[in-house]
């Protein structure tokens, strides 16, 4: 299994605005870009979605520009998993095309995979993400003499 490239660049747009949140700064969408390496036009869909989940913010104008709706260590990882994915549309719209019995026990092995995964994700905070995200930088830190 592979984490989709519009999760992958939606938790990097997370992680970019985990700073800005701290300072009480707003990021316009083209830092956000920028900073994270994802496509201005794809990362405004990936924002909006987030938005519409609650975990983003936006304000428009001259000084406008997206801040995390919330603490970090309030956002779940799942919860941004959800809003970027979608998962429990695509589950239901699954179920309706099994017709075997074969199919149906692979399916139920499927849904254990995907529960198991489910709970990796709920373990963890965007917080969580982005002080590993610090701490792998440090070990990346390289000395030139």
């Amino acid at each position: 299994m592979e984490l989709p490239l519009k999760c992958r660049y939606g938790f990097l747009a997370l992680l970019e605005l985990v700073d800005d949140y701290h300072a009480g700064e707003l990021l316009q969408l083209r830092q956000v870009a920028a900073m994270s390496n994802v496509p201005e036009r794809y990362l405004e869909q990936l924002l909006t979605a987030l938005k519409r989940g609650g975990l983003v913010k936006s304000q428009r104008g001259a000084k406008g520009g997206y801040v995390l709706a919330k603490d970090p260590s309030q956002i779940v990882l799942l919860d941004a998993l959800a809003c970027l994915e979608g998962c429990e549309a695509n589950a239901e719209a699954e179920r309706m095309t099994l017709k075997t019995a074969d199919s149906l026990l692979i399916h139920e092995i499927w849904q254990e995979a995907n529960q198991a995964a489910r709970s990796v994700w709920q373990k963890y905070t965007l917080q969580d993400l982005y002080e590993r995200q610090k701490a792998q930088r440090q070990t990346n830190i390289m000395y030139y003499i």
